[in-house]
């Protein structure tokens, strides 16, 4: 099984090891990573200024096979961005986190589409279990606050964030079962391979994640999402906060929906919340 390392990274960390003609190499490479990669051997020693050989032995020094698989890496390092290479402008305000969630949520509040909203909440209160699954980050968090959600409304409703248990979920789940599967960009391999499964075993699946992507052809209903991700790669993303939100759109709906069960539910928690906890009155049905 072959493994993705980022080879940037081991030229960084071999540096000290390297002799001095290969240093040169590093220099000249990290100076022009495009060019290096798109350079032949024959290249790569003139504008480094050193012999064809200390070429080859700085692609095997840094770990790579041979100055072809060392050109592939570099290749594949470039694919993710230079905004990952080069330091980007500096936008490192505080205030700017909290922009930047207000952005998110102004451009999400725009893609909801109430009809789709009811849809969601009548499948998803008519489910013998309701099953949310989200992976990596934002989208764990997700699929946890939708448990988090519903079950205080009285739902059988539970989160799972491991591939495999997934995938065991989608394979055995009745078809009066509903998926919700969140993803922040559609095309995390295992999302859409237990999506599939869950397709050809005829359980609906409502997925939150953004339009045209693999997992949203797979969903029998997609609440959109829309990420807008920064140069400022330091800065953690905000398209977690449009999920949430959605979470809560839905919780709402269903709520309102059917607002005696819904109210008998909370009071209860309140009452049983308060009498542990103590403190004042309008504290949130959690922690």
């Amino acid at each position: 099984m072959s493994v993705d390392v980022d080879i940037i990274s081991q030229i960084t960390e071999r540096f000290s090891a390297l002799r001095d003609a290969e240093k040169k190499v590093a220099q000249w490479i990290m100076d022009d990573i495009q060019g290096a990669a798109n350079a032949s051997i024959t290249e790569l020693a003139q504008g480094a200024d050193v012999s064809e050989a200390s070429i080859t032995r700085f692609a095997k020094a840094i770990g790579c096979k041979n100055v072809r698989d060392m050109k592939i890496k570099l290749a594949q390092s470039l694919s993710v961005g230079q905004r990952f290479i080069l330091e980007p402008p500096d936008q490192s305000g505080y205030q700017g986190i909290y922009e930047s969630i207000k952005q998110s949520l102004d451009v999400n509040r725009s893609l909801i589409v109430e009809k789709d909203i009811d849809t969601a909440a009548d499948w998803l209160h008519n489910a013998r279990q309701v099953v949310a699954i989200g992976m990596g980050g934002g989208s764990t968090i997700a699929a946890h606050e939708m448990q988090h959600r519903l079950f205080r409304l009285g739902y059988p409703v539970v989160a799972y964030n491991d591939g495999l248990l997934s995938r065991m979920i989608a394979a055995t789940a009745e078809s009066s079962d509903v998926l919700v599967m969140i993803s922040s960009t559609g095309y995390t391999p295992i999302v859409v391979e237990t999506a599939q499964l869950a397709k050809e075993y005829g359980l609906k699946i409502i997925a939150i994640t953004p339009i045209n992507t693999p997992l949203a052809e797979l969903a029998s209903l997609v609440l959109p999402i829309k990420h807008q991700e920064t140069d400022f790669i330091y800065k953690p993303s905000a398209s977690r906060y449009a999920m949430l939100a959605l979470v809560d759109v839905i919780s709402m709906a269903i709520a309102v929906k059917n607002k005696r069960r819904s109210r008998d539910k909370l009071r209860r928690l309140k009452v049983a919340l308060d009498a542990h906890r103590g403190g004042l009155e309008r504290q949130p049905l959690g922690d």
